[in-house]
């Protein structure tokens, strides 16, 4: 299934995305989110309604990130060789974790906003994996029973801020800077993550290409480590990081800028595209 959140007629809402748009399941259900409804636990009564008349067309509603409310957001650096290659890094013995708040995100179509103090706006196309049930400390052998479904991201980077200091985060977590959707494909549809295609296209030229097989850290290792450190509930999100060809690392750079249209492509997902707007 694909699940999504959305907001029509000044109404916040999640729903069941068909052929034919999305059937509202905000309104059929008692959980008020998709969070909600992800820990309800009852994610396949969604299923029974892949033949109901659809209430919205897919494009005819304002789509916000997949989980708009999520406990948490932990953002994975470094986790391709690749990358770690182009920036000049060494690999660590344990994943690079950083935080990003709720209130960056943004949905799928919404302006990608490049803020007024930088000019150095890139793009990070990342699978996103989302919790779906409480747990503490996976063994990985168990980990992909903990997730709830997977989608794309964005993890829009401003990156003189990210060099500050030696913390990621005040680069990664500028308002509307991270594009999550556009809607979660459930876990039953991808048995394996570990074998999905991964491809970032800035203006219809791809910037970034790759398999998810290349995860140094994979999703049940992550999951397992995450989950160490403090239990993952319902709807969390772990975006488990960016292949080479960040724009950063090119030569000449390649920045982001008004007018761009930023695209993130998983295989057995779907296409995430918001166009970027320059802050003024």
């Amino acid at each position: 299934m694909k699940l999504c959140s959305f907001r029509a007629n000044g109404r916040a809402s999640y729903g069941l995305v068909t052929e034919n748009g999305i059937v509202d399941l905000g309104r059929r259900s008692k959980a008020a989110t998709l969070r909600d409804f992800i820990a309800s636990g009852d994610m396949s009564a969604a299923a029974e309604l892949v033949n109901e008349p659809a209430d919205f067309g897919f494009d005819a509603v304002e789509h916000d990130p997949v989980i708009p409310n999520p406990d948490k957001i932990i953002c994975v650096g470094l986790n391709y060789h690749d990358h770690i290659n182009e920036t000049g890094r060494e690999e660590t013995p344990y994943p690079v974790l950083f935080a990003r708040f709720q209130g960056s995100q943004i949905g799928h179509g919404a302006p990608l906003v490049k803020p007024l103090e930088s000019d150095k706006f890139d793009y990070e196309g990342e699978l996103a994996v989302i919790i779906g049930r409480k747990c503490r400390r996976v063994p990985e052998d168990q980990a992909l029973d903990m997730i709830a479904g997977y989608a794309c991201y964005n993890d829009g980077s401003v990156r003189d801020w990210q060099k500050h200091t030696h913390q990621f985060m005040p680069g990664k977590t500028f308002a509307n800077t991270g594009p999550f959707g556009p809607w979660m494909v459930t876990a039953d549809e991808i048995p394996d993550p570990s074998r999905l295609r991964l491809q970032t296209r800035l203006n219809g030229e791809v910037m970034q290409d790759t398999s998810t097989e290349l995860l140094i850290a994979s999703i049940p290792r992550l999951i397992s480590y995450c989950s160490t450190i403090l239990p993952l509930l319902p709807g969390d999100v772990i975006v488990s990081g960016t292949p080479g060809g960040v724009g950063a690392r090119r030569n000449p750079p390649v920045f982001m800028k008004d007018g761009d249209i930023c695209e993130v492509e998983i295989s057995g997902i779907g296409i995430l595209r918001n166009v970027v707007k320059a802050e003024t």
